[in-house]
């Protein structure tokens, strides 16, 4: 029963005066405070002093927690089960432990995070679309609320030290800036600790991170050798040592979530040599090894059936001769790319164990918040092309790689690649579908490892009971004996959707306590339950270039396919037809789940922000800006102006010096972005149009020294991607005109962000490449920035 206003304010008030005993704490967080045992007299000779007796909230054995999330990465990919990427750590963990075949996640990157963190569904705590996305429904709205407060802050008020490091990605877009607010920030949901960065991507050598709630300075990160993986590796090991130094009698919670191995798909050479060769023969050989392996085993039923490719997507044997070293090698730093993520895991759970607390550390290792990821296409250098919509080809990609240096720059700085669709696709053995396919379990089916020696015997049997990564919290909160709290400072909370896993955890053929779970990303959609699914795939195809006709899309007549996946281990035998009563069934529980957790309207995710309700997107509500001076590491898109991809207008008010270098604004990477700056006394223009092509415009004279006054007019010819004509002005006078071809629809770069004065980060223009960050060696006295109509 829920609590009135009444109530709570009475049960508020009779604890606060000591009416009620600790044992209540479990309801209300947090607890109150102890008062003294002492009693005070006039004075310290009259007065009693006794030290007062803190009550411990947990058991006394209570283990470290830790929870390891992947990125980016399908069942069919470990070794551990089968797949042909090195991954030991997820072995050991398995060895020592016990392993899920059919855990589940949301499909999609934020809304896996948000259920993990909460215990509830994605939509219920408004996450059903990642943050950048984010709109006016309910259901979509990009923050996590109140009334669900997650695993962290619950733990930190039982006593546990909290941290957390990597991909957050779970704050509102507009509230990224390092002026906050900081309320949804990690440290505003229970982390005591955080060192990541809070978008949806980061490069792994130029990443913007903060440490808390401030930026880590560059050049902490501009150092040879330099990789986000092993960098989050060192801070949490560091923490861990320090928690061990300063607080060894308190538990400790870790949420170690590397943006790995999402793209862009960053690694050293030697790692991805490591595979040279050994995907030669193409992703449909590759999917039929991963297959034999996987049933010999017994990491799925020897009656599993092998999915066939979806006719949408190429045959290795399709792809020409000349292309083939491109697309193999692609998938060879992909390997690279996650071997070295789990060997940095590594790293961290041997120091954990180094430092003694391995007997009693539970550990969740989570082999991916989503399938792997289609978003590269047909394969690419720059993977934002897939999300602005551009369509290219093949050929395309391979001069632009060409010009910079050719096959030995995949993984590098200078590009943002992501493997072919279809070797995602492969990755997904047995099953159809990759990320954002909530229709199939090849968007949704995650690999889970637990290893806890104090309490859970090892054992190599894969636990096949239905769960979610909702079920999580509901785990730890039974294996510590407390309740889901009812108020969390101040605020009623919601019940969890999830359920504990714990009865699974000393009996494999434990019947399954988790009945029904609905799927919902971008309006591919499932719903399990007691054994069924039902689902229809949606309006996109992710790996298919190009957005769709969202007119000729009705969710109400759309197709769905019925599996009864207790015969049917991978979706392979469509009952529809056969069963028509049970599909309606269903599709009618799958419908109260939707109400139930704010799924509706069907559609109401990315389609009803960018077809439909663009003033949805979470955007800065500025149209003008005026900046005093230099200025750095602004998040692009949806805090800084858009110069990218709006007709605006810029004005530099700057003191030019003799001999007149650097930047004056950027904003974006090498593999896109736009630039403004000023070489040897020339103002000069690019346009990075994803490495696709550059657009340079430069100026027929040098600027004056002193002060000067320059102005830049971009305006678009034709609405949003359409060419846009550039003027650049110096006291008045027109020193450069020309016009870029194709603008971006979108945003020009996750990750690095806008700077006036200097290019942190990777450097956009190939013209001061060696010479980043090329900071103006004038003066800006001020910059004006506003959008045109």
């Amino acid at each position: 029963m829920k609590a009135t206003t009444l109530q709570i304010s009475l049960l508020t008030i009779a604890i606060s005066l000591g009416f009620i005993s600790q044992t209540f704490g479990q309801e209300i967080l947090p607890f109150p405070p102890v008062p003294s045992a002492s009693t005070a007299g006039i004075t310290i000779e009259e007065s009693t002093h006794k030290k007062r007796e803190v009550p411990n909230h947990l058991p006394e054995d209570a283990p470290n927690i830790v929870i390891i999330l992947l990125d980016d990465i399908a069942p069919g990919q470990a070794s551990t089960f089968g797949g042909e990427f090195n991954s030991p750590t997820l072995s050991k963990i398995a060895s020592e432990g016990i392993a899920y075949n059919r855990f589940h996640s949301t499909a999609m990157c934020s809304p896996t995070r948000a259920a993990l963190l909460t215990g509830r569904n994605h939509h219920h705590v408004g996450s059903g679309q990642i943050t950048e996305y984010s709109n006016d429904w309910d259901g979509y709205a990009g923050v996590i609320p109140q009334s669900s407060a997650t695993v962290a802050k619950v733990l930190k008020y039982y006593g546990y030290s909290t941290a957390a490091f990597g991909k957050w990605h779970n704050t509102p877009a507009v509230e990224t800036s390092e002026v906050g607010p900081f309320e949804r920030w990690p440290t505003g949901y229970g982390f005591e600790h955080f060192y990541g960065f809070l978008a949806g991507d980061a490069s792994q050598y130029e990443p913007t991170l903060y440490e808390n709630t401030t930026l880590v300075p560059e050049s902490h990160i501009h150092q040879e050798g330099y990789h986000l993986s092993e960098d989050l590796a060192d801070q949490a090991i560091g923490w861990v040592r320090k928690h061990k130094a300063l607080e060894p009698n308190k538990p400790f919670f870790m949420y170690w979530a590397s943006g790995a191995v999402h793209g862009p798909h960053h690694v050293a050479k030697e790692w991805a040599d490591k595979y040279k060769g050994k995907f030669d023969d193409g992703w449909d050989e590759y999917r039929k090894r991963v297959y034999e392996r996987a049933k010999k085993m017994g990491w799925i039923p020897q009656n599993a059936k092998l999915t066939p490719r979806p006719e949408s997507m190429e045959a290795w044997e399709d792809i020409p001769e000349d292309e083939r070293a491109f697309q193999t090698r692609l998938m060879e730093v992909y390997a690279g790319f996650a071997e070295h993520v789990d060997a940095q895991v590594g790293r961290v759970i041997d120091e954990i164990d180094n430092l003694g607390y391995k007997e009693n550390t539970l550990v969740f290792y989570i082999w991916g918040d989503n399938g792997a990821s289609s978003e590269g296409q047909g394969g690419t250098i720059a993977e934002l092309l897939a999300q602005n919509g551009i369509k290219t080809t093949t050929k395309q990609q391979m001069a632009a790689l060409d010009k910079i240096g050719g096959l030995d720059e995949l993984g590098g700085p200078k590009v943002e690649n992501m493997q072919h669709a279809a070797w995602a696709w492969a990755g997904s053995t047995p099953y159809k579908g990759t990320k954002l396919v909530a229709a199939y379990f090849g968007g949704t089916r995650q690999p889970l490892a637990i290893r806890w020696p104090k309490s859970i015997k090892p054992d190599n049997t894969p636990r096949p009971q239905f769960h979610h990564v909702n079920d999580i919290v509901p785990t730890i909160y039974d294996i510590l004996d407390i309740e889901n709290p009812r108020i969390v400072d101040g605020v009623e909370q919601m019940e969890f959707d999830g359920v504990s896993m714990k009865y699974s955890f000393d009996d494999p053929q434990a019947e399954g306590q988790k009945h029904t779970q609905y799927f919902s990303i971008h309006a591919s959609r499932s719903i399990y339950k007691d054994g069924w699914v039902a689902s229809a795939f949606g309006p996109r195809t992710p790996w298919v270039q190009g957005l769709p006709d969202f007119s000729a899309w009705d969710p109400m007549t759309e197709k769905w396919e019925l599996y009864n996946i207790e015969e049917d281990w991978s979706q392979a035998n469509n009952l529809a037809k056969k069963n028509p009563e049970k599909l309606e069934e269903m599709k009618n529980v799958f419908l109260m789940e939707a109400t139930k957790n704010n799924v509706l309207p069907i559609g109401g995710a990315f389609w009803s922000t960018a077809a439909l309700h663009p003033e949805d997107a979470p955007s800065s509500p500025l149209t003008e800006w005026e900046f005093a001076g230099p200025i750095t590491r602004i998040p692009e898109g949806n805090i800084a102006p858009r110069f990218a991809s709006v007709s605006n207008q810029m004005d530099f008010n700057v003191t030019v010096p003799e001999n007149a270098n650097g930047v004056l604004v950027a904003v974006g990477a090498f593999a896109g972005g736009v630039t403004l700056f000023v070489k040897d006394g020339y103002v000069n223009y690019e346009y990075n149009y994803f490495l696709m092509n550059r657009t340079k415009i430069a100026a027929t004279e040098k600027l004056p020294e002193g002060d000067v006054d320059i102005q830049v007019i971009s305006k678009l010819e034709n609405g949003p991607a359409s060419a846009l004509n550039i003027t650049i002005k110096a006291n008045g006078k027109t020193i450069a005109e020309g016009k870029v071809p194709n603008s971006i629809a979108s945003t020009i770069s996750y990750n690095d962000g806008f700077d006036i004065g200097e290019d942190l980060g990777s450097p956009v223009s190939e013209a001061y490449y060696d010479n980043a960050p090329f900071e103006f060696n004038g003066k800006i006295n001020g910059v004006k920035i506003k959008y045109l109509d």
